[in-house]
């Protein structure tokens, strides 16, 4: 709770209309190593920024990154309530629509925080034991530790990059 409002709960805005808290924005780097059972446990800090939401979804990244993207429901549930609206003959929609269910997950995240990603997808970014997830503003991204930005690189050439975007 922030200042008497929680996430998700709908609100006055200045002028008047409604509108619905968002979770936080994602950030950190965090070390991982699949348990036995090959789960990634999601950090708390960013399970919070979540929202503590009981599912998840998982995808391939659609940057051609080699890594994994956790988003939290409202994120992608969101975009993809606006390809409901097109219509049921829209042949592009329908096929962007089928090919994100058949590479993406909805996963329940167990009380202590835990996802169980299917080893294709794991495979696919070639992820073996240890990963590094990354908060990427409205996603998680999963890294193999091999594939994954490396820290030093990524501050030398934040300037440059922020720079690039007009940040």
């Amino acid at each position: 709770m922030l200042n008497g409002v929680t996430k998700g709960q709908t609100v006055a805005s200045d002028d008047g209309k409604a509108v619905e808290t968002r979770a936080g924005m994602l950030l950190g780097r965090f070390p991982h190593r699949l348990d036995p059972k090959r789960r990634i446990t999601i950090p708390a800090t960013l399970r919070n920024r979540m929202g503590n939401p009981s599912y998840v979804y998982v995808m391939p990244d659609l940057n051609n990154l080699r890594c994994l993207n956790i988003l939290p429901p409202d994120e992608l549930e969101s975009r993809l309530a606006r390809l409901r609206q097109a219509a049921l003959s829209d042949k592009r929609v329908a096929d962007f629509v089928t090919r994100v269910g058949s590479i993406s997950e909805s996963l329940d995240v167990d009380v202590q925080g835990r996802i169980r990603i299917r080893d294709r997808l794991l495979d696919h970014v070639g992820v073996q034991k240890d990963v590094v997830l990354i908060g990427a503003l409205n996603r998680v991204q999963v890294w193999a530790v091999a594939h994954a930005p490396i820290e030093e690189e990524a501050l030398q050439t934040f300037v440059e990059a922020a720079k690039e975007v007009n940040f």
